[in-house]
């Protein structure tokens, strides 16, 4: 699987702790928690220390290298040493897939309403397309239109709206050889 994706000075890069201080910027703008979809940030990972951070990022991508059911693949959407935000790429078709999707991402919200996030989706679905993908889960909150707007310019096909712990939300399929953006 390529390892960066390269559009007029965005790329996707795996996680990278030369990053620290601009990851730390764009985790101050979604503020506490660990809600940067895309990023694998866990309750007891410590992203505030830089040695704590070292192990976050060598976790992220440990797990990108793992055989194929568990893999999923971190990446950082970066333009001009800024990180913009995260999506990631679940492989197979397991649990976690069957409930949240192949895809995830998150972008942060000073970089939101500039096409990041199409971007960013149509980049990593070239990227599922090179692992041997034929098709990708992508979810969304029901009422997140910019996430609806941006899965339907890949080409997503909604399947359903089904109520979850989290409130309702909407399943897309999408066909990895047929996508656009």
């Amino acid at each position: 699987m390529p390892k960066l994706v390269v559009d007029s000075g965005r790329r996707l890069i795996a996680p990278a702790v030369e990053l620290y201080e601009a990851w730390l910027d764009a985790h101050a703008e979604w503020g506490p928690g660990v809600h940067e979809d895309g990023f694998g940030l866990m309750p007891g990972d410590d992203v505030s220390s830089v040695a704590g951070f070292g192990l976050w990022v060598a976790r992220l991508n440990a797990t990108s290298a793992q055989g194929r059911d568990g893999r999923c693949s971190y990446r950082w959407i970066v333009e001009d040493g800024r990180v913009l935000g995260g999506i990631a790429l679940r492989h197979g078709d397991g649990e976690l897939v069957r409930k949240v999707g192949h895809i995830g991402y998150g972008i942060r919200p000073s970089a939101r309403r500039h096409g990041v996030a199409t971007w960013a989706l149509a980049a990593i679905i070239a990227q599922a397309r090179v692992a041997g993908m034929d098709r990708v889960l992508v979810v969304c909150a029901a009422g997140n239109l910019g996430s609806v707007k941006t899965i339907e310019r890949c080409g997503g096909v909604l399947e359903s709206i089904q109520d979850t712990e989290l409130g309702p939300a909407r399943r897309y399929w999408i066909t990895v050889a047929e996508s656009r953006a």
